[in-house]
């Protein structure tokens, strides 16, 4: 099918869940044959990416590399990854793609700088805050990065994980927390620079949209204008 876009998920299942959501609520669609098309891949025993990067933990880059393919194989033309501690493998795993593949970190930071704002909260895991993946490109902007102090990120590691155990609640007690003290601290605007931030603040983003920078909805965004381009339509993103 023409324009079919594949999303590597299961990184983790929650967030692969609100990426396919955020496709179907961003196009503007008035059956469902006018969505767009997706090939999901979801599943879960790729190793856990921080534990990979901080910790000595199995690579999830085969895996990787394994469910991109098999997405390839079945027709997928353009490739997003709903894990922004994926994409310290980008490089590899676009070297190993035959199709188009949109960087998440990419996408995010072209919101933040058109969002206007000059100091840049940031929530995300260890391993992407270690890697530097957000921090080198907001602070090459000239912008200043705030991130939580070491007490508060393991407050967001654990609202992340008990996310992932479903104890949705305590998740989102915790990084409210986090959130408060990032604009108390002088953030402008935050980026969710984890993917399963955006669910664990659904409720808060959507009272206060233009408070986060939120990296799912940027690659969603992404891959709707990929799409356009690719079958030839306009105004499909709403």
């Amino acid at each position: 099918m023409k324009g079919l876009i594949g999303v590597l998920g299961g990184m983790g299942p929650a967030a692969t869940v609100d990426i396919f959501n955020k496709f179907v609520s961003f196009t503007a669609a008035g059956s469902d044959q006018e969505h767009i098309p997706l090939m999901i891949s979801s599943i879960p025993d790729i190793p856990d990416r921080t534990q990979a990067l901080l910790h000595n933990g199995n690579s999830p880059l085969p895996l990787m590399e394994d469910y991109l393919h098999r997405l390839e194989v079945a027709g997928a033309e353009c490739i997003v990854i709903p894990c922004n501690t994926a994409h310290y493998w980008y490089s590899e795993l676009k070297k190993a793609c035959h199709v188009e593949m949109l960087s998440i970190i990419e996408t995010t930071m072209g919101e933040a700088k058109a969002s206007g704002k000059t100091h840049i909260g940031l929530l995300a895991t260890n391993a992407t805050l270690a890697m530097g993946l957000y921090q080198k490109n907001i602070e090459g902007l000239g912008f200043k990065c705030i991130n939580p102090d070491q007490p508060g990120q393991d407050k967001v590691m654990e609202s992340i994980y008990r996310l992932k155990a479903g104890n949705i609640a305590q998740a989102e007690s915790l990084m409210a927390e986090q959130v408060a003290t990032l604009f108390q601290r002088g953030a402008e605007v935050i980026v969710l620079g984890c993917t399963e931030v955006p669910v664990i603040l659904a409720k808060e983003i959507k009272q206060h949209p233009e408070k986060f920078i939120d990296s799912t909805a940027s690659l969603v965004r992404a891959g709707i204008r990929w799409y356009e381009k690719r079958v030839g339509k306009t105004d499909l993103l709403l």
